[in-house]
């Protein structure tokens, strides 16, 4: 008993570092350090640290967002100095309309907002999501101009399903379970009434909100009100806005996307948010709807969907595969079955996608598209290293947390970063700027195809499906152009923006960058 027992300890202990190893793979503490150092700069001198984001954004991005903002909101409370956003919470009911005028902004222009309950691939931080909200806006800032002073991130507390926040003496939030039900909806309601009634024109994003509300408040909300939920529309951009990508480097233009067999993991929002931009797109290139969706097969914890599966969620159904017999299989086995183009993976497990997996999508497609979307890098279904080893350096990579490019056989082979940074900014700013009302399909498929218009034929020739990032305010502003574009082919634009375009590109081009925040010091005089 005495051997087993040792042995069963050492097994765990293990298990422990391996779990120390992964949290460290995602955020180490230089990055830390880096984050600590920056919002103690943020503090002092706001100017200077947008200064400092802006002219080395592609070092910086990673500190104050993806993957360092993790664990800033898995600390938010314990490591709490100010609040740089605004506490909406159950118990400010019937108040909120007049608690949103305690925000000393006469103006905002873009708000982001969350509930906790799904952040990133961490799971439910209750409040503590705040922290993703002032990242976020953050890269609104430098990547696309919104003035620092017209921006409000928000979190709406409702309480926490995360039981080990209950007993923690350090957590800020309402220690009890989550609303649900029509009182959630209320709640929402009250929040978003509160924000369109003081700032009528401001684009609102909503964020980090689990898969069971989130399609639920994008429906309630989205045909009414300029808001757009980044993890369903801005994930699923940057994935089309990726496949697009994917299609330029095998030389093939984006029509070619109809014939793309797509094995997708992950049913969540941001997995089924991602299949239903791609499907639109196969609708805009000549598919029928029925047709595109069976280029699909998607997996959740329990394997392949089928019309057989019991309980089918609605949102889900359409992408449910017809053969019955397939109900549950393994990915590998789909896999087999399939011959996939594209394996995509939003399911934030692990490395889902094994060297086993990898190497049989390899087998059946020269230039296969691998995109583990999932983040944080521990979520990550596969590296970079192990889909071109497993690939022999022919895999077009994609993920959602940042990886290195990898040298194989004196090959360098590009490591892109699907990160809605690409999209959101510059969908909020040309939404914003157009005054569209809402933001459509449309103008999310037109950022999507435009992206790629952007790649350099370096780029395209390493394998690269995005711009380099240090590129990220010319990204930004030609995101804001096409989808002002869009807008104006769907009869949504107003405003000066309309009159603008009306008289030439050039002059609207002009406009964006006149309304592009640039950190700088004013005087504090005025000489005449």
């Amino acid at each position: 008993m005495r051997d087993y027992h040792e042995g069963e300890v050492a097994r765990i202990r293990k298990q422990e570092i391996l779990e120390k190893g992964k949290q460290r793979s995602d955020v180490t503490a230089e990055n830390i350090r880096k984050w600590k150092v920056l919002q103690e700069l943020q503090d002092r001198n706001e100017t200077l640290f947008y200064k400092v984001l802006m002219e080395n954004f592609v070092e910086m991005a990673p500190i104050v967002y993806t993957p360092t903002v993790g664990w800033a909101c898995r600390t938010y409370s314990k490591n709490f100095r100010r609040p740089r956003g605004m506490f909406f919470s159950a118990e400010d009911r019937g108040h909120m309309s007049s608690m949103i005028y305690n925000w000393p902004a006469e103006e905002v222009d873009a708000v982001v907002v969350t509930d906790g309950s799904r952040v990133l691939g961490l799971g439910d931080l209750g409040m503590q999501g705040l922290g993703i909200c002032i990242g976020k806006l953050d890269i609104y800032v430098a990547a696309a101009g919104f003035h620092p002073m017209r921006v409000l991130p928000c979190v709406i507390d409702v309480g926490t399903n995360n039981k080990a926040y209950w007993d923690d003496p350090f957590y800020m939030g309402i220690p009890r379970p989550r609303l649900e039900g029509e009182a959630y909806n209320e709640i929402v309601d009250e929040f978003l009434h509160a924000v369109m009634a003081r700032y009528p024109n401001a684009v609102v994003q909503f964020e980090d909100f689990q898969t069971s509300h989130a399609h639920t408040l994008l429906e309630r909300y989205r045909h009414k009100h300029l808001v757009f939920n980044d993890d369903i529309q801005g994930t699923a951009a940057t994935a089309l806005a990726g496949l697009v990508g994917g299609l330029k480097v095998r030389g093939l233009p984006p029509s070619a996307l109809v014939q793309e067999k797509i094995v997708l993991t992950g049913a969540g929002s941001a997995g089924i948010g991602v299949a239903t931009q791609i499907l639109k797109a196969m609708e805009k290139h000549g598919l029928k709807q029925e047709d595109a969706a069976k280029n699909f097969w998607i997996l959740d914890k329990d394997g392949l969907i089928t019309r057989a599966r019991a309980n089918l969620p609605s949102h889900v159904h359409l992408f449910a595969r017809p053969e019955a017999e397939t109900e549950g299989m393994s990915l590998l086995n789909v896999v087999k079955r399939v011959k996939p183009t594209c394996l995509m993976g939003l399911s934030t497990v692990g490395g889902l996608f094994t060297d086993e997996v990898l190497t049989e999508v390899g087998k059946h497609c020269e230039k296969p598209m691998i995109f583990p979307m999932s983040n944080p890098t521990s979520s990550s279904e596969c590296t970079a290293e192990s889909a071109q080893r497993c690939t022999q350096g022919r895999a077009i990579f994609a993920s959602g947390s940042p990886f290195q490019d990898v040298e194989l056989d004196d090959k360098i082979c590009a490591s892109s970063q699907a990160n809605n940074m690409y999209i959101f900014p510059g969908l909020a700013l040309g939404a914003f700027l157009g005054k569209t009302g809402v933001v459509s399909d449309g103008m999310l498929m037109a950022a999507s195809e435009a992206l790629s218009k952007l790649l350099t034929d370096e780029e395209l020739a390493k394998g690269s499906v995005y711009p380099n990032l240090k590129n990220i305010r010319r990204i930004s502003l030609f995101m804001a152009l096409s989808v002002i574009r869009a807008a104006h082919e769907e009869g949504r634009l107003t405003g000066r923006a309309l009159r603008l375009i009306e008289r030439g590109e050039d002059e609207l081009v002009n406009y964006i960058k006149a309304n592009m925040y640039s950190p700088h010091y004013n005087p504090l005089v005025f000489r005449p």
